[in-house]
């Protein structure tokens, strides 16, 4: 069961699509592109050797099933061992599943996804978990383990938007604290770390994100002031928030940047996205600390910090912002 083949090299492909379309897919896999009856039971009968890590995620196909791969391949780069991984459909057989990992003997397990995280949450309690690929959890959901969620740390954030803009004092953003409560206590810390005002308006409904950020608009400073916006459904609607904060921002010459690098290719000026191998990395970095200790040195959710750069250069030059001295984006707009 141990996966191998050509991992596509360039990110883009899938991430230019929007990280939070991921997300959708990798919470929802048990309705998604689900294994023909049998198939997964076929699968795990035909593993038995033994593999103290093992690896549960959707089964996707393309352009997904390929960031999965690299993920997987960063994990086993880490772990210098061989990693079972199993991809699973909605018609899976979690009782043989179970079965399976005790006749491996696996003792930690990396679920990718919240399908992934559901499952793992039935294994025996003598089995660790190690959760990724998520946006976030409820709080009272596996809070005892590390969940490792796909939004990029404020911190990092922050920090590239004060490199392409130092003269940046404010930052505001809109949120549904239902979603993005968390994050934003943790954001204003990171924001204060970088010397930075963070200004967050809360909203529950469409209506009221339409109103936070025409406030927004009407008070920011071009130069001095930029609107991040978070993953968030609520509050980064695609149909009429998005081309509302695109227009204004042009209009009034104000920077934004974004958690969900699909929004760069439309305008947005930079976003911060997983480096599916280094991620992968992180996760397999946790799982060999259960197996040593027996425990995690995180626990609760833990934000992406194995992150690649978007940016939209003509974005760039309409604020002004010199780009070509600075290296290391992993995807650039427009295309070249």
């Amino acid at each position: 069961m141990k996966m191998t083949g050509k991992l596509f090299g360039n990110p883009g492909a899938f991430f230019a699509a929007g990280l939070l379309g991921f997300a959708f897919l990798v919470t929802n896999a048990a309705t998604a592109l689900a294994e023909p009856s049998g198939a997964a039971a076929r699968k795990l009968a035909a593993s038995t050797a033994k593999a103290p890590i093992a690896v549960i995620y959707p089964d996707l196909a393309e352009p997904y099933r390929s960031v999965f791969e690299q993920i997987i391949a960063g994990i086993e780069d880490k772990a210098k061992a061989r990693v079972a991984n199993y991809a699973v459909g909605s018609k899976v057989d979690i009782e043989e599943l179970k079965k399976t990992l005790g006749k491996q003997e696996v003792k930690v397990v990396i679920a990718l996804g919240r399908q992934a995280m559901q499952i793992a949450s039935t294994l025996d309690s003598n089995i660790g978990v190690v959760v990724g690929g998520v946006i976030t959890s409820p709080s009272s959901e596996m809070r005892d383990i590390p969940v490792n969620s796909l939004s990029p740390d404020p911190a990092l954030l922050f920090s590239h938007l004060k490199v392409l803009m130092p003269g940046v004092r404010r930052v505001f953003a809109v949120f549904d604290s239902r979603q993005n409560g968390w994050l934003m206590r943790q954001a204003k810390d990171a924001a204060r770390a970088q010397g930075l005002e963070l200004l967050v308006y809360e909203a529950q409904d469409l209506r009221g994100a339409m109103r936070a950020y025409q406030e927004i608009f009407a008070a920011a400073e071009s130069g001095r002031d930029a609107l991040w916006l978070p993953q968030d459904s609520t509050t980064v609607e695609e149909g009429s928030v998005l081309p509302l904060v695109l227009h204004e921002s042009w209009e009034r010459n104000i920077a934004v940047f974004s958690s969900s690098s699909g929004y760069v290719r439309r305008g947005v000026l930079f976003s911060l996205y997983p480096d599916n191998a280094g991620m992968g990395r992180h996760l397999a970095e946790t799982a060999l600390e259960f197996l040593s200790s027996g425990d995690y040195s995180e626990h609760g959710m833990i934000l992406l910090r194995d992150v690649l750069m978007a940016v939209n250069l003509r974005t760039a030059n309409h604020l002004g912002l010199d780009v070509s001295r600075q290296q290391g984006f992993g995807m650039v707009f427009p295309e070249r």
